[in-house]
Formats: C-alpha cells, sequence, structure tokens
C-alpha cells in the first residue's frame, strides 16, 4: 500500500499496522471510516472502533464506499416513509401505500418495503388491489420504487429519479457557538411561504399541507428556521427509527432565500438539524436529492453525505 495524504474525516480508509508481539503475525489491515487522526481511528462496518498508534502505522490508502446491502436500502426506505408518512396508510404483499391528499408523491404513493413472507409481490393481482386502494382515496396509482427493491413494470412511465444521500453524524463538523437556528413544533405562516416559493419570489409550488408537513411515525419532526421576521433560510426534520434499530434523522424542505444563497446557510441549518437529531439518539443522517440539483448535491457533499442508494417514480 501507498502512503497518500489522509483522506477527509468520513471517508473510507484501510490501514496496515503491527500487531504487539506475542501475535502469530507481525501485520493486520482495518478498513472503515475515518473517524479521528490523533490517533488514527477508524469505525468498521460492524460498528467496531478501531485506534491506532502512529508507530504502529505501517501504510494506509484511501477506498471506495462500502456497497450498500438491500437491506439497508429497505431499512432507510423505511425510516424515511415514517418520517414523511402522509395522512393514511395501509399494507398490501409487501407495500406500504400512503396517501396524503395527493400533496407530494412521497406522501401519495406506494413503496415495496416488503413483509416478513419476503419481498413485496408485483402481479397483476397485487397491481389491481394497489390501484384500487388509491382509486378509493381520489388518487392515482403511482409506485416509488428504490433500488433493487422493484423495478417498474413494462410500458410504465418512471420520473424523478432521487438520490438518497446518509451520513454518519459521528463524521459531520456541527458548528460552534450559541446556535442561531430556531425550531418548531409546527410550521409559521413564514415557514410556509418560504417552503412554498422555494425561497425565490415566485409560486413555484403547491400549497403545502400543514398536515401532512406535520406528520410522522413513531418519531418526532421539527421546523428550523434562520432569521426573523423574514426567514433566510429553513428546514424539515424528522427523527424515526429503522427495522435494524438505527435512528435517523431526515432532513427536507430545505430552502434559503434567494438573495441570500451560497452563503453557507443551507448548510448551517443542515448542520442544526442534525445536531437536534443527535440530542435525541440519532446516530445517522439522510437526505433525498433529485439527480440534476447540482447545487444542493455540492452542499450535502462538502457535509459529508454520501450516495446511499436511488429511487424513483412510476405510473400506468
Amino acid at each position: 500500500m501507498t502512503e497518500p495524504e489522509l483522506p477527509p474525516l468520513g471517508k473510507r480508509v484501510v490501514i496496515r499496522y503491527r500487531l504487539p508481539a506475542g501475535y502469530p503475525q507481525p501485520l493486520t489491515d482495518v478498513i472503515g471510516e475515518l473517524t479521528a487522526t490523533d490517533p488514527l481511528t477508524v469505525r468498521t462496518a460492524d460498528g467496531q472502533v478501531v485506534s491506532i498508534a502512529w508507530d504502529q502505522v505501517v501504510a494506509w490508502k484511501p477506498v471506495g464506499p462500502r456497497p450498500i446491502r438491500t437491506s439497508e436500502i429497505r431499512s432507510l426506505e423505511a425510516a424515511a416513509a415514517d418520517g414523511w408518512p402522509g395522512l393514511m396508510r395501509s399494507w398490501i404483499d409487501g407495500w406500504l401505500l400512503r396517501a396524503g391528499d395527493g400533496y407530494t408523491n412521497r406522501a401519495n404513493s406506494a413503496v415495496p418495503l416488503g413483509g416478513t413472507d419476503g419481498p413485496a409481490l408485483m402481479d397483476t393481482d397485487t397491481l389491481r388491489q394497489l390501484g384500487e386502494w388509491y382509486a378509493a382515496h381520489g388518487l392515482p396509482l403511482v409506485l416509488q420504487l428504490p433500488d433493487r427493491l422493484a423495478t417498474a413494470p413494462a410500458a410504465w412511465r418512471s420520473w424523478s429519479e432521487t438520490l438518497v444521500l446518509a451520513v454518519d453524524i459521528a463524521n459531520v463538523q456541527l458548528p460552534q457557538g450559541p446556535p442561531m437556528v430556531r425550531f418548531t413544533t409546527e410550521p409559521d405562516g413564514a415557514w410556509l411561504s418560504t417552503h412554498r416559493h422555494r425561497g425565490g419570489d415566485t409560486d413555484v409550488g403547491s400549497t403545502p399541507s400543514v398536515e401532512v408537513l406535520t406528520a410522522v411515525r413513531d418519531g418526532e419532526v421539527t421546523f428550523a428556521t434562520l432569521g426573523l421576521p423574514t426567514p433566510l433560510a429553513i428546514g424539515r426534520a424528522a427523527l424515526t427509527t429503522a427495522p435494524d434499530g438505527r435512528k435517523w434523522v431526515g432532513l427536507t424542505c430545505v430552502a434559503v432565500a434567494a438573495g441570500h444563497r451560497r452563503h453557507g446557510l443551507g448548510a448551517l441549518v443542515c448542520a442544526e438539524m442534525i445536531r437536534w437529531g443527535q440530542t435525541r439518539g440519532a446516530t445517522h443522517a439522510y437526505v433525498q436529492v433529485s439527480d440534476d440539483n447540482d447545487a444542493a448535491q455540492a452542499l450535502y457533499g462538502e457535509m459529508g453525505f454520501v450516495e446511499h442508494h436511488r429511487y424513483r417514480y412510476a405510473a400506468p
């Protein structure tokens, strides 16, 4: 192995180091996320933390992101579904159906989380039942299809390719000093206006549904605002627990006023929402970003988020 400059905290590395006398082999390797440099500290995929004194280090090198297991995709999608659950839900053949009066695709689509009997079914009878459920709620049938969990049936149209980015909160540099972001349990009029206009001067969004925005299942939700009386930046955070026991804080509805962009305000709001989740037990954070939103991807990349998986929507 070579010895390049160490990558930033949060990136994956492999480190070769010497073992104490008495071990059957003189050297060993550890692979995981770099969490500290003095001493070198790595968190492995199973959560073990390994600290290595510099005089034991032989070599190191960066490695690519850890492969994401299908079970991890399913688990994060379940946590995200609880963080944005809509107003009504039901289960059919491994599909979680959500309805939220038509406000947002996430709250009005079926996601294939599977069940105790295995993956969600995709046969003609299941699709018919899904369609009937949505028709009974006055909605069209829309499927949310995460990577590896399901694919769109033949001849269906798909849209809104979305990246799900995730980060270990231990690797996020949170701001120091007194917090400047205000948190409330419900969005006020100024927050809703900024959300609807995406921080701009024109109406580019549908009328926000407070009921959908404040909904959360088996968790907690908060609304962040930076700047008074007119918000400079806003966001929504939802704390939920995945089936594997991992606690996630999901960041959504992040918007910065048009005249105040590119000054770090979005990153500040996101960092404070992550801190809000961390104080309540969250160990990881996620965001969902359109694949054509380069600015948002750059923002979250600088904070340490990496791609976990993708999803898209599909309809007949």
